[in-house]
């Protein structure tokens, strides 16, 4: 086979190949493509040869560029992950008080520190020029009594589950 016939088979072929739909296409597609723009049967085994190469040779390529891609994609995942993890994702108060969870529309649960002890606050809220301030119903729990609530959750369910039956 000619120098100046295997290149038009590889432009064209690859001309093929960029503008398939890959998940369609077959080689023996693709060869007759080639065969009716080229006007060359291409069924010939060495063509045939010729053609699998250029195609397994597209196909490498893009296999390497998905998968560097996708390594790419991954890692900027991750990147945002470890970014999100040092912000934590974490919404904060107009006090600048940690949110860690909003129990109701009005009600919050916040990590706040106050005079070098960290609280935590179980809170109403009300709206005022646009800010949501804490209001004086509520209560903030230092480390030690958040512990011994926390210890005591399973006594407090319980209990709730017993009345919530005589009811």
């Amino acid at each position: 086979m000619e120098e100046e016939t295997k290149e038009k088979i590889e432009k064209t072929v690859f001309e093929i190949l960029m503008e398939s739909d890959m998940a369609e296409m077959t080689e023996f597609k693709i060869r007759k493509l080639a065969s009716e723009r080229l006007g060359i049967d291409l069924s010939e085994k060495s063509y045939k040869a010729h053609v699998r190469a250029i195609v397994n040779a597209f196909l490498d390529e893009q296999r390497e560029k998905d998968y560097y891609e996708q390594k790419k994609l991954d890692e900027e995942k991750e990147k945002e992950k470890e970014e999100d993890g040092r912000k934590g994702n974490k919404e904060f108060d107009d006090d600048g008080d940690l949110i860690i969870c909003r129990l109701s529309d009005k009600r919050r649960v916040t990590i706040q520190e106050f005079k070098g002890k960290t609280l935590v606050s179980i809170r109403e809220y009300y709206k005022k020029d646009g800010k949501e301030l804490p209001t004086s119903k509520g209560i903030s729990l230092t480390d030690e009594q958040w512990s011994t609530f926390k210890k005591n959750i399973p006594a407090i369910e319980k209990a709730v589950k017993k009345m919530e039956s005589h009811v």
